[in-house]
């Protein structure tokens, strides 16, 4: 097993139990004490946990994995979900962060004449390579958390720009909820983008239908489109729809 992915696996373990034993985490990856303590020496450098004797502990009751950390469960579903068809006919179009966006725009990248936006850094970096796409990018804070540029700054370069499609990662999506995400900075700034697009498809695995997080971006009626997979809990699927959101499950 890789070090990324046992570093992963450490931290989702993490933020579901909130303390880890080193000798229960080998048994499970099948890997020595030796390696265990070093996977978590790694990620208290980096501050997303605290060691103690025998063991780690989370630094917060509950945390987003970074971006480079988040587990591959999904990852199938994603790849899926990117290749439903998204910018058939559209010139423009704006991408927030995250894991399945990013798995969208890597299907892009192959399209000429498309202008991409994007606060994300890490979209930012794999589509300025391919000079048949025209990239904008905005200014703002970075979120290591996310790879995201938000703030005052993003806000105001997407207040200035006209979208076609609004492609939007989430944490949650609900009726009750709306879309919804973990930082309220960042909800403000998807926010934005979401306000200067014709048309907004919401692009999240299974798992976050039905999820409510911390910081509301916008209601759902603000949203066209979901684009998901078949584990979607089939209830809130059925009001997604009864609320005029047309869903694709993939």
């Amino acid at each position: 097993m890789r070090q990324d992915e046992r570093l992963s696996l450490i931290l989702e373990r993490l933020s579901q139990t909130g303390s880890i034993g080193v000798s229960d985490i080998a048994r499970t990856l099948h890997v020595s004490t030796a390696s265990v303590r070093r996977d978590l020496r790694l990620l208290e450098e980096q501050r997303l946990l605290s060691r103690t004797h025998g063991g780690a502990v989370a630094n917060t009751t509950a945390y987003e994995l970074p971006l480079r950390y988040k587990s591959g469960s999904h990852k199938d579903e994603k790849r899926r979900i990117a290749g439903a068809r998204l910018v058939g006919g559209v010139a423009t179009v704006g991408m927030t962060g995250g894991t399945t966006t990013t798995a969208v725009a890597r299907m892009l990248v192959d399209r000429a004449g498309l202008t991409v936006v994007t606060n994300a850094l890490n979209i930012a970096s794999e589509l300025a390579l391919h000079p048949n796409l025209k990239l904008i990018t905005t200014g703002g804070t970075a979120r290591s958390e996310s790879y995201e540029l938000v703030g005052p700054l993003a806000e105001s370069t997407l207040a200035g720009l006209n979208l076609d499609l609004a492609i939007v990662g989430v944490d949650g999506i609900s009726v009750d909820g709306g879309l919804t995400t973990y930082h309220e900075v960042e909800a403000a700034t998807n926010r934005m983008l979401i306000s200067r697009a014709r048309r907004v498809v919401v692009v999240a695995d299974g798992s976050k239908v039905g999820r409510l997080a911390l910081a509301r971006i916008c209601t759902i009626d603000a949203v066209d489109e979901l684009i998901t997979d078949a584990s979607a809990d089939p209830g809130e699927v059925a009001r997604l729809r009864s609320a005029g959101v047309a869903v694709t499950e993939v």
